[in-house]
């Protein structure tokens, strides 16, 4: 399994950043490697609540459904499977200063025969890391100055 994973603090109050992040359909707005994030289960965020991914991963565009299965005050937990992978996403949301801090955690786990590719594969799932935690801290203080 790849784990990719990271902390960043913001301007937000905990309890607004994680309301806004455990709306998983958000992630198109702070992840540049998810253009697309639909829910498909209405209502309020729930276990087992369902959505549907497109994301870019060395310029190809996969397609993940995804379910939430943990969800605490500030925690929320996902699981994300298509043909080729399995990938499990945590946002954990405290509390720094005047803001939040917020760790996120990103899970791979490569299927098939493809498996044997997974340590080569390392650097390529790394370099989705930055670009995701710098929007999130983005997006979530654009929001503290609302």
């Amino acid at each position: 399994m790849i784990k990719v994973d990271g902390s960043i603090e913001t301007k937000l109050s905990p309890e607004k950043a994680f309301a806004f992040l455990s709306e998983f359909e958000n992630t198109s707005e702070w992840d540049p490697s998810t253009p697309v994030m639909d829910k498909l289960t209405p209502g309020p965020v729930a276990v087992g609540h369902r959505y549907h991914a497109e994301s870019e991963f060395r310029g190809k565009r996969q397609s993940l459904e995804y379910e939430v299965i943990e969800l605490t005050d500030r925690h929320i937990k996902l699981r994300g499977e298509n043909k080729s992978i399995t990938a499990f996403d945590s946002i954990d949301v405290g509390s720094s200063g005047q803001g939040s801090l917020v760790t996120y955690t990103a899970e791979f786990d490569i299927k098939g025969p493809a498996k044997i590719l997974q340590p080569l594969l390392r650097p390529a799932f790394m370099s989705l890391r930055d670009p995701a935690l710098n929007g999130i801290r983005d997006t979530l203080n654009s929001l503290a100055g609302r």
